[in-house]
């Protein structure tokens, strides 16, 4: 989990996720005294889908969009199908749309209304994305938003911010970073973090591959 960025956006709604985070923590209790859940194997998977699985389905995604520019075309177009092709998608009915950071323009997602959130492509939804502090301020001041977790974008580059719905969902596919040309498909993959699919991070070159 990303606690530093809870700490920016959840101040003001800590007794909320106390109750809730309390009456999780009773029912795991009551569950691994009847021996029916092991905590530890619980982490292991909760750890998987948040930071493995789900964030490296959407990470293929946007490896495949930088080299292939047949592949960007079509999901521009039709992102539901197109991420359909590398095997994920999302629940039946929900639509997918592939929104392209440029040097002009740099995307943020957030639901405003509850936390619809892409999960077969990202995995499990990081607890800010849920807050009703990120959920406001995404809109009203997305630029501060993004400063708290380090993105400061120059004045003349534009935000947009994208509220996802039941029905659609976004995938933000940032912008490949200078002196990648000669990374193979794998390596690029492994570049992308969940977060810069959201919106709230930049993809930047490690200093060791520099």
């Amino acid at each position: 989990m990303d606690h530093d960025h809870d700490d920016h956006l959840h101040h003001e709604h800590d007794s909320h996720y106390s109750d809730m985070q309390a009456r999780v923590r009773a029912l795991e209790t009551l569950l691994t005294r009847k021996g029916l859940i092991d905590p530890a194997a619980v982490d292991r998977i909760i750890d998987t889908y948040e930071t493995k699985v789900g964030p490296r389905n959407g990470a293929a995604v946007v490896a495949r969009a930088w080299i292939d520019p047949t592949y960007a075309e079509w999901l521009a177009r039709d992102a539901t199908h197109a991420i359909v092709s590398l095997g994920f998608g999302e629940r039946h009915g929900t639509r997918m749309r592939a929104i392209f950071n440029t040097p002009e323009v740099h995307n943020l997602v957030v639901c405003t209304l509850c936390s619809c959130y892409p999960w077969a492509v990202l995995g499990l939804p990081p607890v800010w994305y849920k807050s009703p502090a990120y959920r406001s301020r995404a809109v009203i001041d997305p630029r501060s938003v993004l400063a708290e977790f380090g993105v400061d974008l120059p004045a003349e580059k534009k935000i947009r911010v994208w509220d996802s719905t039941a029905e659609l969902r976004y995938l933000v596919i940032p912008e490949r970073p200078a002196g990648t040309e000669g990374l193979s498909e794998e390596a690029l993959a492994a570049l992308v973090s969940r977060d810069a699919m959201i919106g709230t991070a930049i993809v930047r070159l490690p200093e060791q591959i520099r």
